[in-house]
């Protein structure tokens, strides 16, 4: 954190901890990586456990099962495994249903979540290897699975979660590159360039908080009386829709959903109106083909949407001058690949929701009606 930022009397720990996530991703980082390398110890025990396995189950809830979603997209793209994404409350009934013989992935913030725990247990019952993703190594969970991926991210105080949803991404990411180079999927070469690239990301993020945080309030003063939001990505960035309207629903208590962007015309698209805005995730890797095919669908997406009359909000690449055209606000994400895209979104997002909240006169840290971790289904 700067050090002009280090004395800031911030009024909610929500928004202090949006502010500590350069902080806290350089950390989670650092206990993977060392010399632009991963550490083989980090991983060894993951090594062991999913070694062999072509399928995943993750199983999580809430935020960490949208982490999951994105760890799907990434497992399945760099890794080559088959993954499947269960909600932890529900992987217990249909488990005999799911991919046969997977390794099994488990994400809590905390490590104690009732329903994930149960899902944790009932993978071991049944012989399976599992791993922990949590932001507590001391947890039930990190203790009980076969291997641990711990986020580090620090204590996270308010119900929300913010640093702990961009570590989880970061550990995923990071796992990934693990289990392409166990795989002989990619080179060393290769993942020593992307690890790079997630080096980069903490700097990146503290050099922009300031200007997200200016413009969101601003974004937040706009559309403080819309009654409901759709939130709209495609593919890795659909999940990242999906934590923004949750972001949204838990903070501010305001209606909001995330949807695939290609499947507003098949239904959702009947509760838009100028009350009801759209954000669309609109950012692009120009590097990455299918990156930039997604864009002008997403592009195309808006342009319809414009002349049905649809207020727009979208996060756009920097630089990019074709949204600021269609949209009402446009939201400057610095450039990053692909799957690294996903943790500079969803900071806005955050900042949104807070802001939101904060005007509706709500007490972001402790939202009614939950709590930090569930401990009972």
């Amino acid at each position: 954190m700067p050090q002009s930022l280090a004395t800031r009397n911030f009024a909610h720990a929500m928004l202090r901890e949006i502010y500590e996530q350069p902080e806290a991703l350089a950390a989670s980082i650092r206990n993977y990586v060392t010399d632009g390398s991963l550490k083989p110890e980090a991983f060894a025990a993951v090594a062991e456990a999913l070694r062999g396995h072509q399928r995943v189950v993750i199983a999580a809830s809430g935020s960490s099962r949208h982490a999951g979603l994105a760890g799907e997209i990434m497992l399945e793209d760099l890794a080559g495994l088959t993954v499947d994404v269960e909600y932890a409350s529900e992987y217990c009934y249909r488990s005999t249903h799911t991919l046969q013989d997977p390794g099994v992935i488990v994400i809590s913030q905390s490590g104690e979540t009732a329903d994930t725990l149960a899902a944790l247990r009932e993978g071991k019952s049944r012989g399976l290897k599992t791993v922990a993703i949590t932001n507590n190594a001391a947890s039930t969970m990190a203790r009980e699975a076969d291997a641990s991926l711990p986020t580090v991210a620090g204590k996270e105080k308010a119900i929300p979660a913010t640093k702990s949803f961009t570590t989880q991404l970061a550990v995923l990411y990071l796992l990934t590159l693990s289990m392409a180079r166990l795989r002989g999927r990619m080179t060393a070469h290769s993942v020593s360039s992307l690890i790079t690239q997630l080096e980069e990301l903490p700097n990146l993020l503290e050099s922009w908080l300031e200007a997200w945080e200016k413009q969101l309030h601003s974004v937040a003063e706009h559309t403080r009386n819309a009654r409901g939001f759709l939130y709209l990505g495609r593919g890795i960035h659909y999940a990242i829709a999906r934590e923004g309207a949750l972001k949204l629903k838990e903070s501010a208590y305001v209606q909001a959903e995330g949807y695939p962007a290609g499947e507003l015309k098949h239904g959702p698209n009947a509760l838009v109106s100028k009350d009801a805005p759209l954000v669309m995730i609109a950012t692009r890797d120009e590097n990455d083909p299918d990156s930039v095919l997604r864009y002008e669908k997403t592009v195309q997406l808006m342009k319809d949407m414009q002349a049905q009359g649809a207020e727009i909000i979208a996060l756009a690449s920097e630089g990019d001058a074709e949204v600021p055209k269609l949209a009402h606000f446009t939201i400057p994400i610095p450039r990053a690949s692909e799957y690294l895209l996903t943790i500079l979104e969803v900071v806005p997002l955050q900042l949104m929701a807070y802001f939101t909240a904060v005007l509706h006169g709500i007490d972001v840290d402790r939202p009614r009606n939950l709590v930090k971790a569930v401990v009972h289904e």
